[in-house]
């Protein structure tokens, strides 16, 4: 998984499945894109305007837990 952040185009990009094509895109609400693979399979999520909708979309912490 990698999650990253363009301060340039203020887009959070997450993407779960790196070297996937994507071959459909759905803006789900207003400024929240999912991108999905030819299975329909979920392979990245984009938040656009990220500096309005995430606390700080520079900052990560990432968590596991057993």
């Amino acid at each position: 998984m990698k999650v990253t952040y363009d301060a340039r185009t203020d887009t959070l990009t997450m993407v779960l499945k790196e070297g996937v094509a994507i071959a459909e895109s759905d803006e789900e609400r207003p400024g929240i894109v999912l991108d999905y693979d030819a299975r329909g399979d979920l392979v990245s999520l984009e938040i656009l305007d990220a500096s309005k909708h995430v606390t700080d979309p520079q900052r990560v912490q990432f968590e596991t837990s057993a």
